[in-house]
């Protein structure tokens, strides 16, 4: 198991075929102020790839975009919404298509309300991460080692959780469902993009 650190792109050929793990880390929760720090990415093989952003880039990373937004690789993502957005505002790629695993998680563990990446991880794998660096300053200069294996342990996970998901969501018969969901996101994190972040325009009021 390695965490990889790279500045400005992915280097070509690092990733094995099929599905990724994708997270980000931003300044902050809202996209168009916070810019896109980090993103990171996993082949769910063992290793873990940090690709930072400085204060100054270009988003110029044609390496990582190819992965993103290739049509043939499934994403995973815990909260989709959010890296959705920051990766489209960004980068000018819609990484998709989509599998969440906390929508996945709502949809089947509707016996808690606790659907942090955290709780997953610890009731259906039996490990435990640290949340701790959560709000640590991604936009510094440099990012300590601390920082470096929050990031990678946001997608060294998330592999392991689909295949657990994709059967709970088979077993309750909400599959097809759930990709609905998915297939919405991208839309969904445009709305929040244009400024509807905190409205529901499907309610009645």
């Amino acid at each position: 198991m390695t965490v990889h650190f790279h500045e400005e792109d992915l280097p070509a050929d690092v990733l094995a075929d099929g599905p990724v793990a994708v997270d980000t880390e931003t300044m902050g929760l809202i996209t168009p102020r916070d810019r896109l720090c980090v993103v990171q990415i996993s082949d769910g093989n063992g290793d873990e790839h940090l690709v930072r952003f400085a204060k100054d880039s270009t988003y110029d990373a044609p390496n990582l975009k190819a992965v993103l937004a290739d049509p043939g690789r499934v994403k995973i993502y815990h909260f989709a919404r959010f890296d959705l957005a920051a990766i489209e505002y960004y980068l000018g790629v819609v990484a998709a298509p989509v599998f969440c695993t906390k929508i996945a998680s709502k949809m089947t563990r509707t016996y808690t309300d606790r659907h942090g990446l955290k709780n997953l991880i610890e009731e259906l794998l039996g490990e435990n991460i640290s949340k701790q660096q959560q709000s640590s300053d991604w936009g510094a200069p440099e990012l300590n080692d601390a920082q470096r294996e929050y990031a990678a342990s946001d997608v060294r996970y998330l592999h392991r959780l689909r295949d657990i998901l994709i059967e709970r969501l088979a077993r309750e018969e909400r599959l097809e469902l759930a990709q609905a969901c998915y297939d919405f996101l991208p839309a969904r994190a445009r709305l929040d993009i244009a400024g509807w972040a905190d409205k529901d325009i499907f309610s009645h009021e």
